[in-house]
This record gives structure tokens, C-alpha cells and sequence, in this order.
């Protein structure tokens, strides 16, 4: 299976960064192939220009969203890991969104019914986040999440969740819950790999 990570978080020392390196290191384990794009890293450009918005219409985009569109069309699995920040990703990780998900390549309409593009393709989503999720149960806040992200984006796309990770209380997480949720990724890729196998 082809695996390509989408990161976004600026900070090595973060859980994000821990969660990434544990995903990587599960699947290199495997022997599956992975990329890795750290929006960060290769600092990509995260503001939909109106430039970008009329290439979109004529189906021309720039030279760097083709890039993450060609990496995206590689890939048989997607992984998303970002923490939730003001309720939402973080801007670069919505910026990739806005740029990379364009019209034409990730969903179009047909006679007026709209029609997600990279049906086929798995998605993982790892999230943190400072509440609990009880928290976020009382007030509603998972629903929204899943409406906005998994509805409203990726299944919009026509991606298939495989599962969405939300690891909660992350700014003040205990030893124990950092080991725990190493478990947790690692079991569940491990579980995804074997499953992919004998498909």
C-alpha cells in the first residue's frame, strides 16, 4: 500500500511530531511505501489567491499544488495528522485544503449534482486537542468536527474514513496517555496493514 502522510504542526517537540514518527515507523515495519509532506517543512504556500481561483476554473493549477495533487493520486492511503486548533485545523493544514482540493481534481458537479473525485482512496485522521472529550461531547463540539472535516471535506471528496483519532487533554498529556495512545496507533496500523494484505 502506498501511504502518504499530510503534516502540520511547527514544532518537532510536539505530540503531533510524536504521532507522525510512530505512524512512519509502523508502517516502515510493514515494509509499505510512504511519503511524507510536512507542510512546515517545505513551507507551503497555505493563501487561495484569485489567481488560483481562475486556474481552477480552466483546471490549471500552480505548479506547487500539482505537486501535492500528483502525491495525492500516488497514494492508496491518506493520513492527516494535525491538532485541532480554535475548533478547526490549523491554517496551513486548511490552506492545503483550499489550494490542493480544487475543483476538478478532488470533486466537480455533473448536471448539478456534485461528485467526489478520489473515491478509492483510504483516509486516517490523528487529531489532539486541549479538551476532553467529554467536554467536547457536552457541548457538541465531536459532532460539529465530523460535519466539518469528515463530511464536509474528505467524504465530500470522495475519500473513505478508515478511522478518526481524537486525542484529547493533549496540553497537559501524562506519560502514561502518551504511551497509551502510541499503543493505540500503533495496534490500529498494525491492524489496517494486516487487513490490507489480504484484501
Amino acid at each position: 500500500m502506498k501511504n502518504l502522510i499530510i503534516y502540520a504542526h511547527p514544532n518537532e517537540a510536539s505530540l503531533n511530531h510524536f504521532f507522525k514518527n510512530t505512524i512512519v515507523e509502523s508502517l516502515e515495519k510493514s515494509g509499505q511505501e510512504i511519503v511524507v509532506r510536512d507542510l512546515n517543512e517545505i513551507n507551503f504556500n497555505p493563501v487561495l489567491s484569485l489567481q488560483d481561483m481562475q486556474g481552477q476554473r480552466m483546471g490549471q493549477v500552480a505548479d506547487d499544488v500539482k505537486t501535492e495533487q500528483d502525491f495525492i493520486s500516488w497514494a492508496d492511503q491518506i493520513i492527516f495528522v494535525y491538532p485541532i486548533w480554535w475548533t478547526g485545523m490549523p491554517a496551513i493544514m486548511k490552506g492545503y485544503i483550499d489550494r490542493v482540493f480544487s475543483y476538478g481534481f478532488a470533486y466537480r458537479y455533473d448536471q448539478g449534482v456534485q461528485m467526489g473525485m478520489l473515491k478509492g482512496k483510504q483516509v486516517i485522521i490523528v487529531n489532539s486537542h486541549g479538551k476532553s472529550n467529554a467536554e467536547y461531547e457536552a457541548i457538541g463540539m465531536d459532532k460539529a468536527l465530523e460535519l466539518t472535516s469528515d463530511t464536509g471535506i474528505f467524504k465530500y471528496c470522495g475519500l473513505e474514513i478508515k478511522q478518526h483519532f481524537y486525542f484529547d487533554k493533549a496540553d497537559r498529556a501524562s506519560a502514561d496517555s502518551v504511551l497509551e495512545w502510541k499503543k493505540e496507533l500503533k495496534n490500529a496500523f498494525k491492524l489496517i496493514n494486516e487487513v490490507s494484505v489480504f484484501q
